[in-house]
C-alpha cells in the first residue's frame, strides 16, 4: 500500500526480514524514504507530520513480525529513529537556505510567513518524537520493551535535527541582526510572492540538495519562487 508517497509494505518487509547486521542498510533506507516522500510534496509542518508517522508505524510494524531477540529489534528500532532523524535534519537545513535567501533579500524575521516557518523549525524535533510515541502506543505488546528503551535513550541525548534547528534559528537571527546594523533592510524588501510560497520554496531546496549529494557535488543555491 502506498501512503504519503510511501511503499509501507516494502518498509515492512525490510523490517521483518531484517538480519541482526543489516541496522547500517535499515537506517540508510528509512532515511531515503522518508526523503523522497518529503520531496514529493510541499515541505509544511502538517505534511512531514504525516509522513513521519506513515514510517514510524510501519517501521514498528515490521519490527514487531521480526523471530530477531527483544534486544536486536531494539537495534533496529534505533536505527530507524537515526535513519529518520538524518532526513529531518536535511528539511531543517532546507528550511535553513530558503529562509536565509529570504533574509538576504529583505524578509523580516517578524513578518507572519516567517515567524511561521521559524516556529515550525523549532517543532520538527517535537514532531519526530509525537510519530514515535504514536508508533509505539500503536504497537504490538512485544515492542513495548524495545520502544521504550529506545525512546528514553533518543529523548535523553536528544537529536540531530533539534541540534540542527537551534543553529539554524540562531544563524537566521544573527543574519538579521547584521542587515539592521548595516541598514540593508531598510533598502531591501522581500518579493510577497517568495514569502507566499515559502513551503514550495522549500521543498526546491530540499530536491536541490538531495541532487548534489547523489552526485557528489554541493547543493546549489535556491532560485527565486515562482508563481503558479
Amino acid at each position: 500500500m502506498i501512503k504519503h508517497g510511501i511503499d509501507q509494505e516494502a518498509l515492512i518487509s525490510k523490517f521483518s526480514e531484517a538480519s541482526a547486521k543489516q541496522g547500517e542498510a535499515i537506517r540508510k533506507t528509512v532515511t531515503e524514504t522518508t526523503l523522497k516522500a518529503l520531496q514529493g510534496r510541499e515541505l509544511s509542518l502538517a505534511n512531514i507530520r504525516q509522513v513521519l508517522n506513515t514510517v514510524a508505524k510501519a517501521a514498528s510494524t515490521g519490527a514487531a513480525g521480526s523471530a530477531l531477540p527483544s534486544a536486536d529489534v531494539e537495534t533496529l528500532l534505533a536505527k530507524a529513529v537515526a535513519g529518520m532523524d538524518a532526513a529531518l535534519e536535511k528539511a531543517v537545513q532546507a528550511n535553513r537556505k530558503a529562509l536565509q535567501q529570504m533574509v538576504d533579500q529583505g524578509a523580516d524575521l517578524r513578518e507572519t510567513q516567517v515567524k511561521k516557518a521559524l516556529a515550525d523549525i523549532e517543532k520538527m524535533e517535537d514532531t519526530l518524537f509525537a510519530a514515535l510515541r504514536k508508533a509505539a502506543d500503536g504497537s504490538q505488546a512485544s515492542l513495548e520493551g524495545p520502544w521504550a528503551e529506545v525512546l528514553k535513550a533518543t529523548q535523553g541525548k536528544g537529536t540531530s535535527t533539534g541540534a540542527q534547528a537551534s543553529a539554524t534559528i540562531t544563524q537566521l537571527m544573527d543574519s538579521a541582526q547584521s542587515n539592521l546594523r548595516q541598514g540593508r533592510a531598510l533598502g531591501l524588501r522581500a518579493s510577497q510572492a517568495m514569502l507566499d510560497s515559502y513551503s514550495t520554496l522549500v521543498s526546491g531546496v530540499l530536491i536541490g540538495m538531495s541532487d548534489a549529494l547523489q552526485h557528489g557535488g554541493a547543493a546549489p543555491a535556491p532560485g527565486p519562487s515562482r508563481r503558479k
